[in-house]
């Protein structure tokens, strides 16, 4: 009852005020907001008022949510509570934007444990009722439902996995798509009808991680480099369908495709540094410019879902796959800053171009969890063919391999460039989670900032460090699913709860699919 009283109060009073702003509105033209950072922590207040009424069943290893989304110029107060008011003058913005387009339906987006955009379209003009109240979907939605047999999964069933959870919007996302007719999207956290976080949700894990990392006096500057390849509509020879790449897209006919998506992806706020064919036909490589806190995820979110649209388009399917069944890749590449995002924590004062003491810290504790990052970094049977594509023994497992401007390393560090130090995590393929690929990359970091036996690191201008003990990489998902496991501190980091499903999953999808039909399930699944 408390809940609904709170929640029937903001409605009243944003419809008070609406109603005296009402004839002004449709007036104005639609602006960006300059004031990204009360427009964004409006949806806290609403998570906050929530959270309120109910008991917390978070673990206590978990911490309080901060709103680190798409904000380039200055970090949010996470702890501002916005009146009624405030909250009528975010939405002003949106209504603005929404007159102006005259947009028809809102799509309210969050992502499954695959990284696929599942979404509830709603008319516009039921929008602020929405805000308000959230959007129920079914839980299945999210967690692809196994078998109801399998002996694993019914402590998670019994869970109410088969109950609603509500979609939050947080309004900074807010953006009309440019690929979809008079149609904006909103992305969305995910919270059970109680009002708490749902503990699966790898957006909720990013962010839980990035408020973990800012309370350590830290912030992430990051930005996801993808492959994806570009296949004509599929064609149907002696009895089998069979996609052809397209052409590689060096001709000027076919340009507008990529320059519609990039077009389209900088007007959802994503903004892409570059585009270019890569090594194969019809395969593409697009980097995005990086962005501090949930923001890069966020845009690599955008561009799995907007590839498919424009690529429908143009008759073209898009796919992180490549023809011969290898996965795409999808590399994560970061830079530790302090928290007032002035200050690289990779560059080292003494003018070398080198990691300093706390970047071979970061460095260590990426490599010390490699074996269960490559779980959730490369989470099929498919994505994991390209750690051994150019080995011929038969051994278990690859050494994890890091280097300085060495792009045949799976942990490359770069000193040259306007961006300053970086590391370039390849570990992942373009078919990972990117949520909770960042989430495990700083769940690892933080983990070797905090362990000082770790890594013995040498003065700035060293270039060597000491592992106590070496890494090692499984060729098999089987074997990185128990490393994964047995990995303490990832299951502290991202949730008893969600290791404990992400695990069973995965065992229930080894045991039931062939990797010819998982790669028919990737064309159809995940481009």
């Amino acid at each position: 009852m408390h809940l609904l009283r709170i929640l029937w109060f903001l409605t009243l009073n944003l419809k008070s005020v609406e109603m005296n702003n009402e004839e002004d509105l449709l007036q104005e033209d639609s602006t960006r907001d300059e004031g990204n950072e009360t427009e964004a922590n409006s949806m806290n207040t609403l998570r906050r008022t929530r959270k309120k009424v109910t008991k917390p069943h978070i673990c206590s290893t978990e911490v309080g949510e901060t709103d680190m989304s798409n904000s380039n110029d200055c970090m949010r107060d996470s702890s501002q509570i916005l009146t009624p008011p405030q909250l009528s003058s975010r939405m002003k913005h949106i209504r603005q934007a929404m007159a102006k387009n005259r947009l028809q339906f809102v799509r309210f987006e969050t992502t499954d444990l695959h990284g696929v955009s599942r979404s509830k379209t709603i008319p516009a003009h039921f929008f602020q009722e929405k805000v308000s109240h959230g959007v129920c979907m079914p839980r299945g939605y999210l967690e692809v439902i196994p078998n109801p047999k399998d002996n694993e999964m019914n402590h998670i069933r019994a869970t109410c996995f088969n109950s609603d959870i509500v979609l939050m919007p947080e309004l900074s996302t807010f953006r009309v798509l440019p690929w979809a007719d008079r149609t904006a999207r909103v992305i969305c956290d995910t919270f059970t009808v109680t009002g708490e976080p749902l503990l699966t949700s790898p957006r909720y894990i990013a962010k839980r991680q990035l408020s973990q990392l800012q309370a350590s006096g830290f912030s992430l500057l990051s930005a996801f480099i993808y492959d994806f390849c570009i296949f004509g509509v599929p064609e149907i020879l002696n009895s089998k369908i069979i996609s052809f790449p397209a052409s590689a897209f060096l001709n000027n006919h076919d340009q507008p495709f990529m320059q519609e998506l990039v077009d389209g992806l900088y007007h959802t706020g994503a903004n892409v540094e570059s585009f270019s064919s890569s090594t194969r036909p019809g395969q593409m490589e697009i980097s995005f410019l990086p962005e501090f806190g949930i923001s890069s995820a966020d845009n690599a979110f955008t561009l799995r879902t907007g590839v498919k649209e424009v690529a429908r388009k143009y008759n073209y399917i898009a796919s992180f796959f490549i023809e011969t069944g290898f996965c795409d890749s999808g590399i994560l590449s970061h830079s530790l800053w302090d928290v007032d995002r002035k200050k690289n924590m990779f560059c080292s004062t003494s003018g070398t171009k080198q990691l300093t003491i706390t970047g071979k810290k970061w460095l260590a504790g990426l490599l010390k969890h490699s074996a269960a990052l490559s779980c959730l970094m490369a989470p099929s049977v498919s994505c994991r063919k390209r750690y051994s594509k150019d080995r011929k023994d038969l051994k278990k497992s690859v050494p994890t391999t890091w280097g300085y401007n060495d792009n045949s390393c799976i942990f490359n560090i770069k000193c040259h460039g306007e961006k300053g130090t970086r590391i370039e995590n390849k570990l992942g393929s373009a078919t990972a989670n990117p949520y909770l690929v960042l989430a495990a990359t700083v769940a690892a970091g933080l983990d070797g900032l905090h362990s000082s036996n770790e890594v013995l690191a040498g003065p700035d201008e060293s270039t060597d460090f000491y592992q106590v003990e070496p890494s090692e990489i499984p060729l098999k998902l089987e074997d990185a699913l128990v490393a994964l496991e047995e990995d303490q501190c990832l299951r502290q980091a991202l949730g008893e709860t969600f290791i404990r499903y992400f695990v069973a999953m995965k065992k229930y999808e080894l045991e039931n699919e062939e990797i010819a039909a998982e790669r028919n399930k990737f064309l159809e699944y995940f481009i």
